[in-house]
């Protein structure tokens, strides 16, 4: 059989979580209109007949202000060593900037077959993307170019042929039941993560950490304590809301898609917490998940 690791690199919000739940046809990685919503390293398991690919969805790479940036970038640039192949997710609809120039001076990715895939080509106009297109062709001159519409599925199939063509043969990595290797846990706050960042903006989305307090797997419907980590008494008011009307939305949207998660009734029973700074701090960053390992 066809087997093998995939790496799925690029900025913040070009779309490389969409374009990884549209090809594994479900969603395995949250998807937000905010930069960054990817924090880690997740992987989504493609099974098909003679066919397994374990594909790396990673936050998108940035100049980083704060230590849990570093770690972030630390993630994709690991994701992209020891791999079959490397996707490149690029935004069409958006001009090179120095976020590219950044990217391309520290992503080493030399050492596998590199896709470039262009991402939202239905929002961009084409005399810029032929531009955009030379200058990513000049610095990677040997990569395979592929144009896509992620949200709408368009061309993916053409993505996938591409990558089971260049992988190797290969056993299979994961039984054909799993479909990510993150856990439960894990997946929840994520759920929740996904709701806070829908329902705030500017800076307080992310300033925001998921902390799972308790889960009873007993109980009926099963009872789930989660804080929501901000780092400043004024955002823990906005996230909390007038009256409390945001967090119970938050609540309230979070509990509808774990509970399809789970396929089970659950009671979600949310906290605020304010910790300073725990973006720039080495402890809280392990506390919530975020620091990277080698």
């Amino acid at each position: 059989m066809k087997s093998g690791f995939v790496s799925i690199l690029g900025r913040p919000n070009v779309g490389k979580s969409t374009l990884l739940n549209g090809i594994l046809k479900q969603k395995v990685s949250i998807v937000t209109d905010k930069s960054q919503t990817t924090r880690n390293a997740i992987k989504g398991i493609y099974n098909a007949d003679g066919v397994q690919i374990v594909f790396t969805d990673t936050p998108g790479i940035h100049k980083p202000k704060e230590k849990l940036g570093k770690e972030m970038n630390n993630m994709a640039y690991s994701a992209a060593h020891d791999v079959d192949v490397n996707i490149l997710v690029i935004d069409a609809s958006v001009p090179f900037g120095p976020g590219d120039e950044y990217l391309l001076e520290h992503l080493d990715i030399k050492n596998s077959p590199l896709i470039l895939v262009f991402n939202k080509i239905d929002e961009a106009r084409l005399d810029k993307v032929i531009n955009l297109k030379k200058i990513y062709e000049e610095r990677c001159p040997s990569a395979i170019v592929i144009d896509t519409v992620a949200k709408d599925g368009f061309n993916l199939d053409t993505l996938l042929n591409k990558i089971i063509e260049l992988l190797p043969e290969g056993p299979a990595y994961y039984s054909v039941e799993e479909t990510t290797d993150k856990d439960i846990v894990f997946q929840i706050k994520e759920i929740i993560r996904e709701k806070v960042l829908r329902n705030l903006r500017d800076e307080v989305p992310h300033a925001t950490a998921i902390y799972m307090e308790s889960i009873d797997y007993e109980e009926n419907p099963m009872h789930i304590k989660a804080s929501i980590i901000v780092e400043k008494e004024g955002q823990k008011g906005i996230v909390i809301g007038s009256g409390g009307k945001r967090i119970k939305q938050i609540g309230s949207q979070a509990r509808k898609d774990i509970e399809a998660l789970l396929h089970k009734h659950v009671f979600l029973e949310l906290f605020v917490k304010v910790q300073e700074g725990w973006r720039d701090d080495e402890k809280s960053l392990e506390t919530y998940g975020y620091k990277y390992r080698k």
